[in-house]
């Protein structure tokens, strides 16, 4: 089997397409068809199926593609720990964070990450779900807990707190809650309950154990908008929140709840230079403003 039909194969996995591959490989579309045609021949399976839309893998090519990147990263360790290549990172990682991470920590720094090092491309998955490091749905994750043991790296990232905020024209309307007891009579906004797998998302019960709730959503970008609109009062991240002027921290004793992001990379693939720069960068990133969390 050809390596270099196999670092082809993998272009086309993270892309979607034959030409994208060609693009981040710098070699023409023709050349790309060609090996992958090679190394589907070599196997003795079809390995993708192509689509107006773009590349998608069948059974056999995911299969393989773990494999693959499993022989990437034994010739990226090899070549970094003889030193006798030069390992610039290059290439795409993709990054699976919460979502309000994602868009106001992640998202604004990609411009600088780009002018450091425009040969990588970030994917990232802003979602509040768990992603499968070891499936390789991403390469790196921000996650709200230390996963379980497995062949991964996790580091601290940073801690961060959340706190019960209302619109300003909301208390100047309603006035501000006397306290934990007052929340039961209030238009809450919320997560839809069934609808959270991620176990440090749940802390309205914390607050107020059957409150009502005037608007629910899986997004915390649309309760911020909710809450910013006047409807009623949320819990919000205090690094975004408090950078809203529209927005006012209510019952600030009475309601503060703290949580970890938890860095989390694949043991095989954090010492690849794409995904180490990334990492890097994100370290920095948190570092620069470690006082808003």
């Amino acid at each position: 089997m050809n390596w270099d039909d196999l670092r082809i194969f993998l272009a086309i996995s993270r892309s979607g397409g034959l030409a994208q591959a060609g693009a981040s490989l710098k070699v023409d579309h023709t050349t790309v068809a060609r090996r992958l045609s090679n190394l589907e021949a070599t196997v003795g399976a079809r390995l993708v199926v192509r689509s107006p839309r773009g590349a998608r893998l069948t059974e056999a090519g995911a299969a393989l593609a773990l494999h693959a990147e499993r022989i990437e990263t034994e010739v990226m360790s090899a070549g970094a720990r003889l030193g006798g290549m030069d390992l610039k990172p290059a290439g795409v990682v993709r990054l699976a964070t919460p979502e309000v991470f994602g868009a106001n920590v992640v998202a604004p720094a990609m411009k600088a990450l780009h002018d450091r090092r425009p040969e990588i491309q970030v994917e990232l998955i802003a979602q509040s779900r768990a992603v499968s490091l070891t499936k390789r749905e991403a390469d790196l994750a921000i996650t709200l807990s230390r996963p379980p043991r497995g062949r991964l790296h996790v580091q601290k990232l940073t801690p961060y707190r959340l706190g019960l905020y209302a619109s300003r024209d909301y208390l100047a309307e309603s006035g501000a809650p006397t306290g934990l007891e007052d929340l039961r009579s209030r238009p809450l906004v919320w997560f839809i309950d069934e609808m959270i797998d991620i176990p440090e998302l749940r802390y309205l019960d914390q607050i107020a154990a059957g409150a009502r709730t005037a608007f629910r959503s899986t997004s915390i970008a649309a309760q911020h908008a909710a809450v910013a609109a006047g409807l009623g009062l949320g819990v919000l991240h205090c690094y975004v929140a408090d950078q809203d002027p529209r927005l006012e921290r209510v019952l600030t004793d009475a309601v503060t709840i703290e949580r970890t992001y938890w860095l989390v990379s694949h043991s095989d693939e954090r010492h690849l230079p794409r995904v180490r720069t990334v990492i890097e960068f994100l370290q920095e990133q948190v570092r620069g403003a470690r006082e808003r969390f």
